[in-house]
């Protein structure tokens, strides 16, 4: 294993996670907030799972988005 390349790919990989997810949440809470279906004082348990089939790992990750 070249461990370069792989430190590499997997910071890449984190990046564009990371990235897309913020993206997707700041839409979906803009969304929210047009339709008025929230206030913007909520607190939304949030959950990610990563899964790498190859490896057999599935991790479930469990937090809090706060608004206000």
């Amino acid at each position: 294993m070249n461990e370069e390349t792989f430190n590499l790919s997997l910071r890449k990989f984190l990046k564009k996670v990371g990235v897309s997810s913020q993206n997707e949440i700041e839409k979906a809470v803009a969304q929210a907030l047009a339709d008025k279906s929230i206030s913007g004082n909520e607190k939304f348990p949030a959950t990610m799972t990563l899964e790498v089939a190859g490896i057999k790992l599935n991790v479930k990750f469990e937090g809090t988005i706060e608004l206000e």
